[in-house]
């Protein structure tokens, strides 16, 4: 009796252990495969979602073409070749994937809606094919990539993609909110607006991906999501499109108004004394005249004339900047006790250029100061006056550039000498420029043909060949050549009578447009056929307009020049130059701290 009991309580406990925990079991794999299938649709959904929103991209390009309109024709962001293939590929997806994308869109609404089998059957086909499509696709694409690059490979360069892309979204974002109407969406409106003040804060003043934070990307998404709210209440194309090419003709004629406004101001920058150069004058003059006439003579006059020493020639009115070319030159000569400097200026500024050399003579080397109105031969031998041409840069202007063309008469004494531009500095010994072959020429200077230079200029281009008497007797090819470090033969000079030469076609561009204002066209008609051309070491060039110069070269020259408006001494000038006129600069004279002359 007790066995029985015994097997009846364990068969109980049997089947009630199986009616409550079978059940279970089957109710949780049915809820797992309930939570597979949703989460399929949910994905297929956003396929969906993804296939209309591409559709409608592709019908409103559809549309704008059929409308004729253009984009505009400006490139905002350039990327690399690269780039434009990736684009170019997923474009060519989108247009394989439109066809099918209405089937596709009714098939998963049946699927949803209904327990069809064939409808299921019918689009788990569909799927197969596609990703089997796609995945050819992929293949065939990988393929044709590695083909590319063992036949040609190309560097691939960092492109800040996410500061562009930034950027654009902020020019789309205000295009939106420009042809917006009134008291349309306000939401849209202000969200915009909230938006792009986030993001211009977040760009602020970063020039590459790697300065922006992870919450400018942050920023850069939720912008994404209120364009494509935008775009959605405001799908004109054609408005979009004429928006964006007034928003591009208004900054393509800000960037041209501020281009004219730098250069204007870079002009007048150039063309204007510094306050601290102009009281530097001032007070040398005073002083100048404090001395009784004994005091005023500078030492060791009686070497000026002797042919057998090495003569360099200064046509300048800035005392700082005749200082420099003084400095430079001795510091780097071997013997500098046979160093003659000649500084011609006019008679404003004769007596702060002699006072300066009397307080700062030159070492061992010997220098004169010589006025130019006081060259009374010029109008006895001449009948002429330099008088300043019609022009408003003071390169032109100034009448001791067109005094470089009397040398001879300058210097009746000397047989050789070098005329250094005030805007030089000399890192080399100049006195094996006496050795050099002339060749029975005139003029011995660096050549600037080399096309491509920076330095490189043709004859035509400040020269006019369509006048008769200069096209008969030069040639626009020619090779020209600079100012700034000239080697003159005297003696040949005097021989050919270049003089008259310059006066003729001096005259003559008075009468008729011949040459440009300035004395190098002049320089090259008054040379044609008498100049030698010197190594490039020799003479360096650029240093007041072109920021692309190599140190390299620069070191290696025996003469630099700064060629350009952006002078050293000025605040313009290319600051990574200054350093080679600064080191020979005293900035700690009592008369520059005084004057607060600083590098």
């Amino acid at each position: 009796m007790r066995q029985f009991r015994k097997c009846t309580r364990i068969l109980i406990l049997s089947l009630l252990v199986v009616s409550v925990f079978v059940p279970i079991c089957i109710l949780s794999q049915r809820v797992r495969i309930i939570h597979s299938d949703a989460s399929k649709g949910f994905v297929e959904d956003l396929s969906v979602i993804k296939y209309r929103a591409e559709s409608q991209t592709l019908s409103a390009v559809e549309e704008d073409e059929r409308e004729s309109v253009k984009e505009p024709t400006l490139v905002v962001y350039k990327d690399e070749d690269f780039k434009s293939a990736v684009s170019l590929s997923s474009y060519d997806d989108k247009n394989s994937s439109t066809d099918s994308q209405n089937a596709v869109g009714r098939i998963e609404l049946l699927r949803r809606n209904g327990t069809n089998p064939a409808v299921r059957e019918e689009y788990h086909e569909s799927q197969r094919e596609k990703l089997s499509i796609s995945a050819g696709q992929e293949k065939s694409r990988s393929a044709a990539v590695q083909h590319d690059r063992s036949v040609q490979p190309r560097p691939r360069r960092i492109v800040d993609e996410k500061l562009k892309e930034m950027k654009d979204q902020v020019l789309r974002a205000k295009a939106y909110l420009s042809f917006a109407p009134a008291n349309s969406n306000v939401h849209l409106v202000k969200e915009l607006k909230l938006r792009i003040k986030e993001l211009e804060r977040a760009i602020g003043e970063a020039t590459k991906d790697s300065d922006l934070s992870r919450r400018s990307l942050q920023k850069m998404k939720a912008m994404e999501v209120s364009l494509l709210k935008a775009s959605r209440i405001y799908p004109d194309c054609l408005a979009m499109v004429k928006k964006l090419r007034a928003m591009t003709y208004n900054a393509e004629e800000q960037v041209r108004a501020q281009k004219n406004q730098t250069a204007f101001l870079l002009q007048l920058a150039g063309r204007t004394t510094p306050k601290g150069l102009h009281c530097l004058s001032m007070r040398l003059t005073s002083e100048y005249f404090s001395l009784q006439s004994g005091e005023r003579e500078l030492p060791n006059q009686d070497k000026v004339h002797d042919p057998n020493l090495f003569h360099f020639a200064v046509f300048s009115d800035n005392i700082l900047a005749c200082a420099v070319v003084i400095n430079s030159t001795v510091s780097a000569a071997t013997e500098p006790e046979k160093i003659v400097f000649h500084i011609v200026t006019d008679s404003l500024n004769f007596p702060a250029m002699s006072m300066w050399f009397l307080l700062n003579p030159p070492g061992n080397a010997t220098i004169q100061v010589q006025s130019m109105d006081s060259f009374d031969w010029l109008s006895a031998k001449y009948g002429v006056t330099l008088q300043k041409q019609d022009s408003l840069d003071t390169r032109y202007t100034s009448a001791l550039n067109h005094l470089r063309f009397y040398l001879p008469d300058v210097f009746p004494f000397l047989n050789k000498v070098v005329l250094l531009d005030h805007d030089v500095v000399v890192q080399r010994d100049l006195t094996d420029l006496w050795n050099i072959n002339m060749k029975g020429k005139v003029n011995g200077a660096v050549g600037t043909c080399q096309q491509g230079d920076p330095s490189f200029r043709r004859m035509d281009a400040y020269i006019n060949f369509s006048d008769p008497a200069v096209a008969r007797r030069f040639d626009a090819n020619t090779c020209t050549w600079a100012f700034g470090m000239n080697v003159f033969d005297l003696q040949q000079w005097r021989k050919r009578n270049l003089i008259e030469v310059y006066h003729k076609f001096l005259h003559l561009g008075k009468k008729r447009p011949v040459f440009k204002a300035g004395s190098l066209p002049l320089g090259w008609i008054t040379f044609y056929g008498h100049t030698v051309a010197l190594e490039k070491r020799w003479h360096i060039l650029g240093l007041g307009y072109d920021t692309g110069i190599r140190l390299v070269d620069i070191e290696q020259g025996a003469v630099i020049h700064y060629d350009g408006i952006m002078k050293p001494w000025l605040d313009i000038g290319v600051e990574k130059y200054k350093q080679y006129w600064r080191r020979h600069v005293n900035y700690d004279h009592p008369y520059l701290q005084q004057c607060n002359i600083h590098g």
